[in-house]
Parts: structure tokens; C-alpha cells; sequence
């Protein structure tokens, strides 16, 4: 297995870490008798080796290494390898079903552009020689290993490069192949097949629609039909969310299939990654392929997981609940069903099923409401969801103060009256309204008690400022002012704690005269703008503190801090025309975010909107995550916006929401796109 490995010169080449010198120990570790040092080297090889999909010259160096373990009879735990190899050979087919795991996009700051064309090759070289080796693909698809049977269907389709065979193996195998918990992976193969390979997809989909029926077991016509949906949703029953919903509750009332390994727990990424896994993991899969086939077959999916929500098997529930995120994160439609079942889901007994609930309520914000009844009971219960390590705030408090309940406020005044608040605390508050006034004292006690000097002193103090700022409690000047004026220059996140502070002031309003001389001492500094912003709150004078704001529209200024002065010039309103021919320049940025606000604020200051809604329209376009900024201006525009009103009738008339992207997304996603849809019939409304 490992010829040859002493005389390659891993010294020279690299992982994600640095010199991979250590990867023959990864590899040999791979083979190793014992499963926690295994599962430990597969850890280390996704973790260095392939470190989020990376492909680096010891990535390529250990593909003939991998193909021999994965080929070596007997070996343990060769289905990891497996899914190594397919992983580390990429994908050039478009096939993209997607998944609904928690993920963040990102953003390339290289800048000349070499890194990736490397990365480009790399990829390109690992693709190429994960194809060269396809042919153990073809024999370990009748491994004596269940769990290598169940990887290599999908590698085969990938990387061999003569389908007809690859078809007349899988069909042959879904003949032959004696275990149940394998025979859904040929299932799948047969539909990336058939989606990957045009001139082999008829037969794939013909053999497809004979599995979706009697007498083939449910699991397997359940699969059947998941790759139907995916390959060729023409072919699907018409009767097709009663007959999988059927089939479900047919499937749980019988034998679970008896192919899954046992899997070993130790301290990894992967065995943390396995032991979150759904209990029913097979189930899991079967049904979360045909959701995301479905997509925005919206009240299909819906009626799909009210039937998986009602089932008598707790694992098919805790699967339900899962697959909703996916389908709140990305389409629009009507939730109230299907979150009054998630919230009915808190009532059980099963932790596993409760986390899983409360996990998906908290993203929900408004949306969670109609399950507030069951999390307001299990906040009353006192069940302890809180994270371990730190100082977290209770999780269906959090949800239930995110849907905007009066229910949550008196735990929250418990969770207050601790000097330890979690971070989320403050945070939360703003989505109670007015409801959260008695806990302005509360966050004002804990403002106190936060040191001058600390390293958390930021931390600390912006989520309890921010409850303040949200509730206008001005009697915590005093408090806010002990921290803007004894904060020392050299603190850690010292500029982002003065603009959290100032933020607050200015929240305060004309109740906060008591800070204008600190607020007017700031106006020569790095801290201007904000300080400027806040004054302009606290006196009304916006002659003050043009000045400040002005010259941070200078061209030499950097693109944030024009922006932010952008933003409060445009809150300044009229008296701050003097500002309009900067504003116009900074319209014209390169910068979208920048030209964004510079003609929000045209409108705000100048009142005229044919400098404005060109912006616009260019922006909505480029960048959906404008949108939300825009649309707010709009509703201020009132009629003045109509020439763009096209724009938001087609994001009303969108069943997506503007945030979905492939491979993440963000905790906020979900509000931002309601509050969207509310300033688009706003903007309609007001026009």
C-alpha cells in the first residue's frame, strides 16, 4: 500500500498548515488496526491534506496512496477513503442538489489573480487523476465491505469514463446487491448517471421508474423517487407527496435497513460531524434528496414535511425538522403549518428531536410565532438549552424573544440580573419593542459593572448598549459616558466600542445633553463621523457638525468612513444641502456599497431622484444584498420611486428569497428577507 512513500519529498510540498511532512503519517494511519487512530488520519487529511476542498501538490502526491488503500481487501473503514478520493477529484458536471448543512460564502483577497489559476491546475490535475484510477471504482462496487459498496457507486459515475458500463454494473448490482442499505446508493448513481451522462439517461430513467414501485421495498422506491424528481420530474406519480408519505410511514413501521457500520466517537471533526448525524441517517438522505429535487415546488414540499411531521417515528420527525431549514432558508410561502408542528415537536421526550426544533425556530425571527406557545412552555419549564464553555443565552428564550413575545421578558430579567449576560441578551431585546422597557434598569446595572481596560470590555459592553440604544433609555448616560471618556486609547476594539457608544448617545436623542461636551471633543478625531451623527441627534444642529461629515466625503478619506458620513448625512436630511455636490461624486464610486449610500442620501438631503434611481437599479441588480438598504429609501420616496417600482413588483412576485446561495448562508437571512418583502409593498403602498 505504501510503496514508494519514503521517496517522495513531502518536506517540500505543502498542506493547509504548512510543510507537509507529516502526511505519510496520516496515511499510514489510514491503515491503522485501531478505528480511532483511522478515523483521526481521515480527520487530519480533510482537515490539512484537502482542507476545505483545497487541492495542494500533497493532495496530489497522496491520490496513488489513497487508491491503494481504498483497493486493499479487508482493510477497515475503506468507505472514508472512498469518499476521500471523489472528494479530492471534484466535479466538473454542474450537478449541484445542493445541501442544507450550515455553511458561510466567501470572498477571495489575493488580488493578482495567481493563486487561483494554481489552485485552478491543482484542481484540474486532481480531477484528471482520480479519472486515471476509476477503474477501482468498478470492482469495489462489490467489495466485501458494505460501507465501501455504499461509496463507490457515486465515484464510479463521477470519474469512469465508459457510462454504458458503468449503467450495466449498477443495474446488475441492484439485482444482486444483498444488503438493504446499500441498494439506495445504486439508486443514486443511477440518477447522477442519468443527469451527468445524456446519452445514457434514458435507460438510467427507465430503470429508475420501475424501482418506484411494487414490490420493491419502500426505502428503495423512496430513493427511486428522489432521483426521478432530480433527473426526470416528468416521470413523477401525479400522486406524489401521498404516495411518499405513505411510503415513509411504511418504512418506519417495519425493519430499519442493517448495512449502517458502527461508527467509532473519537474527539474529530469527523466523529463530531457523525455523532450529529440523524439517527435515521439513511432516511435522512432519502428524503432530503427529494426536497432539494423538488425545490421551489414550495406547497409540495410543505405537504411533504406536515406528513414527515406526523409520523409516529421520532427519527422521521427530528429528519423533518432538519429539512425545513433549507426549504425556510430559500423559498417564500406560507409557514404557519409546518412551524406549528416544529413547535409541537418541544413537547418530546426526545432530546435529539427538541434541540433539532428549537435550532431551526431561532432563525425564524417573526416566522417562529406561530410556535411561541410551546417555546414560551419550555422556557417556563426551565429546561436547560444553553451552549457549554461560556456564557450562552438559553436557546428557546432566544427564539422566543426573536419572535418578538412579552413572554420572554421576565426570563430575560432573570438572565439580567447575573453579572455574567450572554452576548445575545442585549442583542435580542430590540425585537421586543416596547414590551422590553423593564429591563432598561437591568442592562443599565450591567453597564456599570464593565471594566475600563479589559479585553472584553467590548464585548461586553456593545450588546448591552445596544438593548439600550434600541429601548431610548436615556437615564444610562451617565454609564455610557463613564465608558466613552475612561476607555484607554490602547484598548482592544477601542474604535468599534466609540462607535457603539456614540451610536447609543445618539439614540438617546435631546435626553442626552449631558454628553455633548465629550461628543463635541471627539469631533477632531478618527472618531468624527460618529461623533458627528450622535451631536447631530442630541442638539438638532446639523450646521455643527457639517464640517466633520464633510470632510469625511473627501476623496483621500477611505470608502467606509465616506460611506458612513454618506449615511449621516443622509439622516441630517435638507439643512445638510451643502453636502449634495460630494454626494454626487461618491454616486459615481466604483464602489457599490459606497454609491448605494451616497444616493440614499441624495434623495434624503436633495429630494430629487434622477441622480438616485440609476444607482439604484444598478445596484439591485449587482447586488441582492442592496436590496434591503433601497427598498427602505424607496418607502421614503414615496411616489418619487415609481420608475423603479418594476424592481420590487418582480422581487414580490420572486418565490426565492434575495439571500439564497449556494454553499451557506447567513443567521439573519430569513429576517432580512421579510423585512424586505414588508418595505416592497411599503414602497407600492406609499407610492
Amino acid at each position: 500500500m505504501f510503496r514508494g512513500i519514503d521517496e517522495v519529498d513531502w518536506a517540500s510540498m505543502e498542506h493547509a498548515y504548512g510543510s507537509a511532512a507529516d502526511v505519510p503519517e496520516l496515511l499510514r494511519g489510514l491503515a491503522s488496526p485501531l478505528p480511532q487512530e483511522r478515523e483521526t488520519a481521515l480527520d487530519g487529511m480533510y482537515g490539512a491534506v484537502h482542507h476545505q476542498g483545497d487541492v495542494y501538490d500533497s493532495t496530489l502526491a497522496s491520490i496513488p496512496f489513497l487508491f491503494a488503500l481504498a483497493g486493499h481487501p479487508g482493510l477497515p473503514d475503506r468507505g472514508g477513503i472512498v469518499e476521500l478520493l471523489a472528494s479530492i477529484g471534484g466535479s466538473d458536471d454542474g450537478d449541484a442538489l445542493g445541501d442544507d448543512e450550515d455553511g458561510e460564502d466567501g470572498e477571495d483577497e489575493s488580488g493578482d489573480g495567481q493563486d487561483e489559476d494554481f489552485e485552478d491546475d491543482n484542481h484540474a490535475m486532481a480531477h484528471a487523476a482520480v479519472r486515471a484510477g476509476a477503474a477501482v471504482f468498478l470492482d469495489l462496487v462489490t467489495d466485501g465491505d458494505p460501507e465501501v459498496r455504499r461509496a463507490a457507486p457515486s465515484a464510479l459515475v463521477r470519474f469512469h469514463g465508459e457510462p454504458p458500463r458503468v449503467l450495466a454494473l449498477l443495474r446488475e448490482r441492484l439485482r444482486d446487491e444483498p444488503e438493504d442499505g446499500v441498494r439506495p446508493a445504486l439508486v443514486e448513481g443511477l440518477g447522477l448517471l442519468a443527469r451527468l451522462h445524456p446519452g445514457s439517461a434514458a435507460p438510467a430513467v427507465d430503470c429508475l421508474v420501475s424501482l418506484c414501485d411494487a414490490p420493491h421495498d419502500p426505502g428503495l422506491r423512496l430513493a427511486a423517487l428522489g432521483q426521478l424528481a432530480s433527473c426526470a420530474p416528468h416521470r413523477l406519480p401525479a400522486d406524489l407527496v401521498p404516495t411518499v408519505v405513505a411510503l415513509l410511514h411504511t418504512r418506519s413501521q417495519g425493519t430499519r435497513p442493517t448495512g449502517e457500520p458502527v461508527r467509532t466517537s473519537s474527539d474529530t471533526l469527523i466523529g463530531s460531524l457523525r455523532r450529529m448525524r440523524p439517527a435515521d441517517e439513511e432516511g435522512a438522505q432519502l428524503l432530503r434528496t427529494l426536497h432539494q429535487a423538488l425545490g421551489a415546488r414550495t406547497a409540495d414540499r410543505i405537504a411533504l414535511l406536515k406528513g414527515q411531521l406526523s409520523s409516529r417515528n421520532t427519527a422521521d420527525r427530528c429528519n423533518a425538522v432538519w429539512m425545513s431549514a433549507g426549504l425556510f432558508r430559500e423559498w417564500r410561502a406560507a409557514y404557519e403549518e409546518p412551524v406549528a408542528l416544529i413547535g409541537e415537536q418541544l413537547g418530546s421526550d426526545e432530546e435529539r428531536l427538541r434541540g433539532a426544533a428549537v435550532s431551526v425556530l431561532e432563525f425564524l425571527f417573526t416566522l417562529a410565532a406561530p410556535a411561541a406557545d410551546r417555546l414560551a412552555a419550555l422556557v417556563e419549564s426551565g429546561t436547560d438549552f444553553r451552549g457549554h464553555g461560556r456564557a450562552t443565552l438559553d436557546r428557546p428564550l432566544k427564539a422566543l424573544a426573536r419572535c418578538g413575545d412579552a413572554r420572554a421578558v421576565p426570563a430575560l430579567a432573570e438572565v439580567l440580573r447575573h453579572p455574567a449576560v450572554p452576548n445575545e441578551t442585549g442583542y435580542v431585546i430590540g425585537h421586543l419593542g416596547p414590551a422590553a422597557a423593564p429591563l432598561a434598569p437591568l442592562l443599565r446595572d450591567r453597564l456599570a459593572e464593565v471594566p475600563l481596560g479589559s479585553p472584553d470590555t467590548y464585548d461586553r459592553a456593545a450588546p448591552l448598549l445596544h438593548g439600550l440604544g434600541a429601548l431610548r433609555y436615556a437615564e444610562a448616560v451617565p454609564e455610557v459616558l463613564r465608558l466613552l471618556q475612561g476607555t484607554p486609547r490602547e484598548l482592544r476594539f477601542r474604535d468599534a466600542l466609540v462607535k457603539a457608544l456614540t451610536r447609543t448617545l445618539g439614540a438617546f436623542g435631546a435626553r442626552a445633553q449631558e454628553a455633548v461636551p465629550a461628543l463635541r471633543e471627539l469631533l477632531a478625531g478618527e472618531d468624527a463621523v460618529a461623533a458627528a451623527d450622535a451631536l447631530r441627534s442630541v442638539e438638532g444642529d446639523v450646521e455643527a457638525v457639517l464640517p466633520a461629515l464633510l470632510g469625511a466625503l473627501a476623496p483621500e478619506r477611505d470608502a467606509g468612513r465616506r460611506r458612513t458620513a454618506a449615511e449621516a448625512l443622509g439622516r441630517a436630511g435638507a439643512a445638510a444641502a451643502p453636502a449634495l455636490p460630494g454626494l454626487r461624486r461618491l454616486a459615481d464610486s466604483p464602489e457599490i456599497w459606497e454609491r448605494t449610500a451616497a444616493a440614499c442620501a441624495l434623495w434624503d438631503v436633495g429630494g430629487d431622484p434622477s441622480p438616485v434611481l440609476p444607482v439604484f437599479r444598478d445596484a439591485w441588480r449587482q447586488n441582492p444584498y442592496t436590496r434591503g438598504t433601497i427598498t427602505a429609501c424607496l418607502v421614503r420616496m414615496g411616489g418619487a420611486g415609481a420608475p423603479v417600482h418594476d424592481l420590487v413588483r418582480a422581487e414580490l412576485a420572486s418565490p426565492r428569497r434575495h439571500r439564497a446561495r449556494s454553499g451557506g448562508h447567513g443567521s439573519h437571512d430569513v429576517l432580512d428577507d421579510e423585512l424586505l418583502l414588508r418595505d416592497c409593498r411599503s414602497a407600492l403602498e406609499a407610492a
